[in-house]
């Protein structure tokens, strides 16, 4: 087990490019399986997640080719079985993305439990159900979740019972193979949807639809290989900008997301007090801020939430929560989506924060208070980059177990830190 080894009280300044989007090169990994064909992703982020998953394509058959740090070739013509080893996807929660390929291009698939962040229970009844609204047979054996696909295999109109990410990219997979047209309402279309929806239109794919909640898809007889990179991940960019803007650094950030994404950062960071400035691609936001809540009108305690896009995303809510308490003032920080996404703050409380956790979705910040260092644990990779962070502001030093953890989301976050200035280790 890795540990982070910090001394906080250094600001953060420097240049930043934020790697690709990990929520959209999961979903892309397991899209590789729909074609015999090559499938080449460029911007491939190296984390622990998308090493499992390439565990599990390698597992399966399908030829990996690293071409660079961050390109991957993938042929599965030689995929030699539909069944996932039980190990390697209890290390990874993007192995349920196996399930809708898997029976959509090869007729079956045993899906063991997937693993991943325990931030609240995260249900598979969408993915399924739309799977059987197909033709796919599913049932549950010993644990496993085995999946058929029927002779009336076809396409569906398809009303999600929530609009899940991984379950609108699993059926968008699945009916981009299905005879006739499928219609998927209540579909998530967050940015990493968007793009596996581009790369599945490059293979050949006829999707209508994207970036809205609505898509249509007309199912084709194959799939082709195809070329693709992936976008910047926007999370990723949002947890580097929180760090500078808390530590009262300047950031200068080239390859950014789309203005759409960069819209939603902006609004979100202001509610802070935190600006910055766009030019010729560039982002600079400039050092020693005054970081003050927004409050509403009538000087309503503000409130920030998250929700499905284009809200600000759940997995931002723990770094903003974090550069809450450096701020002059309170604010509500109202966690809808996963109900224990919010229990890290047992930590922040031990490390001088002032917060009141009203239920497991509510906590209220009173920024202001002095952070001291202290021996803490990673629970999840969205909440790991948070203790990062406010370990990063903390007085003297702190040891953060489980590094691990933030391995899987972030990209060698410990040099990439230090190269901005950072006093950060890692232990063994």
């Amino acid at each position: 087990m890795a540990t982070f080894v910090i001394r906080g009280g250094r600001a953060l300044s420097g240049e930043f490019r934020p790697m690709g989007n990990k929520n959209a090169a999961l979903p892309m990994l397991a899209a590789a399986t729909l074609s015999d064909e090559p499938v080449e992703l460029e911007n491939l982020p190296d984390i622990l997640d998308v090493r499992n998953m390439l565990r599990i394509l390698e597992d399966i058959g399908v030829r990996v080719e690293r071409e660079g740090e961050h390109r991957v070739r993938l042929c599965a013509r030689g995929l030699k079985k539909t069944a996932l080893d039980t190990g390697l996807c209890g290390r990874v929660r993007g192995s349920i993305l196996f399930a809708g390929p898997l029976a959509a291009r090869h007729g079956a698939a045993t899906i063991p439990p997937p693993g991943g962040d325990v931030i609240g229970r995260r249900r598979l009844d969408t993915h399924f159900d739309g799977l059987r609204a197909m033709g796919v047979a599913v049932k549950e054996s010993q644990g496993a979740f085995l999946l058929r696909r029927g002779r009336q295999w076809h396409g569906a109109e398809l009303l999600l019972d929530e609009a899940s990410v991984t379950a609108t990219e699993n059926l968008m997979m699945a009916a981009s193979l299905a005879p006739g047209e499928t219609v998927i309402y209540n579909a998530a279309c967050e940015p990493h949807v968007q793009d596996l929806g581009l790369l599945l239109q490059k293979m050949g794919a006829q999707i209508g639809g994207l970036g809205t909640n609505r898509l249509r898809i007309a199912g084709v007889e194959r799939l082709h290989g195809a070329e693709h990179r992936i976008q910047p991940d926007h999370v990723e960019l949002g947890s580097f900008l929180a760090a500078a803007a808390a530590t009262g650094g300047d950031l200068r950030v080239r390859d950014l997301p789309d203005a759409v994404t960069m819209e939603i950062l902006a609004r979100a960071f202001a509610r802070l007090g935190v600006k910055w400035k766009i030019r010729d691609g560039v982002l600079s936001m400039p050092g020693r801020q005054k970081l003050r809540p927004a409050h509403d009108i009538g000087g309503v305690l503000p409130k920030m939430e998250d929700g499905i896009w284009p809200a600000i995303p759940s997995d931002l809510m723990s770094v903003m929560l974090v550069l809450a308490t450096r701020a002059h003032g309170g604010m509500l920080f109202f966690e809808k989506l996963f109900e224990s996404r919010m229990y890290f703050v047992d930590w922040l409380l031990m490390m001088g924060a002032d917060i009141v956790q009203c239920d497991p979705h509510r906590v209220v910040v009173r920024g202001g208070t002095k952070l001291h260092g202290g021996r803490i644990t990673s629970p999840d990779i969205r909440a790991g980059m948070a203790l990062i962070l406010a370990a990063l502001c903390a007085e003297g030093e702190s040891r953060i177990l489980r590094a691990e953890m933030v391995d899987r989301g972030y990209e060698q976050v410990d040099a990439r830190l230090r190269a901005l200035g950072a006093d950060i280790r890692r232990e063994e």
